[in-house]
């Protein structure tokens, strides 16, 4: 299965690509869709948009899985996520694929095993889980990321990606959150 994981922005949307297999969670893209501020925002919802289509025909995901707003105390900030939402769930209906979403602090819980982990814990997290080793990778990205594992381990997925530690002679697989915690306590923010 191939989810395509979004999270929305009005200058950066974040995206990334996850294909689950027998051998587990796969990388295949990620990027920031960049915007410019200058341009109207019809033409910044208009071009996301467009990138993600193409991303969408490049990858074939089967479904997308988006980041719900969260509760903003700036009016306008929430009404211009909104904007760009409804611009990608129109795309992925438009599309005719499943679309589902999840609040942050579900997407949290779910790559880090708590709610309230921050964007730098969640790109901990995606990074050893995929072992994703990209220096380039910004939290937009690794959000994105986070938001199609999550999708993949809530739906189902054929199975949890194996956490491997980088100690002693190769790799060690381990077998849940708590063998991985106590093997890594340097990844743990309290």
């Amino acid at each position: 299965m191939v989810v395509l994981g979004v999270d929305p922005g009005s200058l950066y949307t974040g995206y990334g690509i996850i294909r689950n297999d027998e051998a587990g969670f796969h990388v295949l893209a990620c990027g920031v869709i960049r915007l410019h501020r200058k341009k109207s925002y019809a033409e910044r919802i208009g071009e996301i948009y467009r990138e993600l289509d193409l991303v969408i025909e490049a990858y074939r995901p089967a479904s997308v899985a988006l980041e719900t707003v969260f509760l903003n105390r700036n009016v306008q900030s929430a009404l211009k996520l909104g904007q760009v939402r409804g611009a990608i769930i129109a795309l992925a209906m438009n599309r005719q694929m499943d679309l589902r979403e999840y609040a942050p602090r579900e997407v949290k819980a779910a790559v880090t095993g708590t709610g309230s982990a921050s964007k730098e814990q969640v790109a901990v997290m995606v990074r050893a889980m995929l072992r994703f080793d990209a220096a380039t990778a910004t939290l937009d990205m690794t959000d994105a990321l986070g938001i199609a594992m999550c999708d993949l381990l809530k739906t189902g997925g054929q199975q949890s990606p194996d956490i491997r530690t980088r100690s002693g002679s190769g790799s060690q697989k381990r077998k849940n959150w708590s063998q991985f915690v106590e093997s890594r306590p340097d990844m743990v923010v309290r």
